[in-house]
C-alpha cells in the first residue's frame, strides 16, 4: 500500500469515526481530481460542481461505505463521483428529451391526424394497464420503481434516502420489474 493510500485510509477512518478535521483533509486532497473529473464528464461548470457537492455529502453521511478491502480510498471516491456525474448527465438528457417533446406540439407536414389519434388511444389504455400493474406490486417494490422512475433518483439515492442497504434496492428493483414484465405481457 503506498503512503498517500494509508494517509487516506487513516482520514476515511478517522471521518468514520467524526473528525470534522478528517473531512477538512480529504475534501482538501481530492476536491481538485474530483471536479476535473467530473467537468469532463459533465462539460459544464456548475453541474461539475453539484457533483462533486453531493459526492462529498454522500461521503459524509456515510463515511462507512468505503470498504477497504475493495481498492484505495481515491478509487472508491472518484468512482463514486463518476458514478454521481454520469447520473447527472443522464438525468439532463431525460429533462432535455422532455423539454424538446414538449416544444414541439405541432404536428409536422403530411402527418395523417388520425395516426396521432389512434396512437393517443393505445397510450392511454397502456398508460392504465402499467398504473393498474403498478398497483399490484407489494409497497416496498412499487416504491422503489416510483423514485427510480418518477422521481429520477439513482439505487444510491433511493438506498440512502430509504436507509435499506444497496443490494435490497436492486433486488426490490429486478422483482418488480420481472413482475410487471409478467403482468403486462398479460395485457397485451
Amino acid at each position: 500500500m503506498r503512503d498517500a493510500d494509508r494517509e487516506d485510509l487513516g482520514l476515511q477512518r478517522r471521518l468514520a469515526a467524526g473528525d470534522r478535521g478528517a473531512f477538512d483533509e480529504l475534501y482538501r486532497r481530492f476536491s481538485g481530481p474530483a471536479y476535473g473529473l467530473a467537468y469532463r464528464v459533465t462539460g459544464q461548470q456548475i453541474l461539475a460542481q453539484d457533483v462533486v457537492h453531493d459526492a462529498f455529502m454522500a461521503l459524509w453521511r456515510a463515511p462507512e461505505a468505503y470498504d477497504a478491502a475493495r481498492g484505495p480510498f481515491r478509487t472508491f471516491f472518484l468512482a463514486l463521483v463518476h458514478h454521481r456525474a454520469v447520473d447527472l448527465v443522464r438525468r439532463e438528457e431525460r429533462l432535455r428529451a422532455r423539454t424538446e417533446k414538449a416544444a414541439n406540439l405541432e404536428p409536422t407536414v403530411d402527418e395523417d391526424p388520425a395516426d396521432a389519434v389512434a396512437e393517443e388511444g393505445y397510450l392511454s389504455v397502456r398508460r392504465k394497464e402499467v398504473r393498474d400493474a403498478l398497483a399490484g406490486l407489494p409497497p416496498e417494490q412499487r416504491q422503489v420503481l416510483e423514485m427510480a422512475y418518477f422521481a429520477g433518483k439513482t439505487q444510491v439515492v433511493i438506498s440512502e434516502e430509504l436507509g435499506i442497504p444497496l443490494g435490497t434496492v436492486k433486488t426490490r428493483t429486478f422483482a418488480a420489474m420481472r413482475k410487471l414484465r409478467v403482468a403486462l405481457e398479460e395485457t397485451a
